[in-house]
């Protein structure tokens, strides 16, 4: 184990990952002062909450949280549910927002659905699999991109979509 001092030569990001990889390979909890190192780097205090504590670790959820990624990822697989604290922040992000519906709330989502529907391919892939179908209040939007108005028409709606015709005929597949 490197000292503090060799520690704190290293950038946040490698410290972290140089200490979770440490925690890893003795399987168990490092001391608080190294704690201290991981729990601020929302990526590595998820594995080592998810790997080494093997359960929630909420002096690093302030943290967490912040990143929407590693805020879904810390809800789906160590909460195993909502993280209504998170949500606003996971909030900022159409990818995460799209698998929180889909993988945690396991449906609509219609606080977040005002920021998704405004990007045409996570709003094609929440009407797909979160709604399970049409999503009139996104279809302005998901038509202006040829591609995946073409797939909406074709998956969605399974067959033509006459408003959206002009920009799919853009495409060539």
């Amino acid at each position: 184990m490197k000292s503090i001092d060799e520690l704190l030569k290293m950038n946040e990001d490698e410290r972290a990952e140089y200490l979770y990889r440490h925690a890893e390979k003795i399987g168990k909890r490092l001391n608080l002062e190294y704690e201290e190192f991981i729990k601020i780097n929302p990526e590595y205090a998820y594995h080592y909450a998810l790997y080494i504590i093997k359960n929630r670790w909420s002096e690093t959820e302030p943290y967490i949280m912040k990143d929407p990624r590693w805020a879904y990822e810390y809800a789906k697989n160590v909460i195993e549910g909502r993280w209504p604290e998170a949500e606003p922040h996971i909030m900022k992000h159409p990818e995460w927002m799209y698998w929180y519906a889909e993988d945690i709330i396991k449906g609509r989502w219609p606080e977040a659905e005002k920021i998704i529907v405004n990007n045409p391919y996570y709003a094609y892939l929440y009407a797909r699999d979160v709604i399970e179908g049409r999503w009139k209040k996104a279809e302005p939007y998901i038509m202006k991109d040829p591609y995946y108005a073409y797939k909406y028409a074709k998956n969605i709606i399974k067959g033509k979509w006459k408003e959206a015709e002009p920009y799919i005929i853009k495409i060539s597949i």
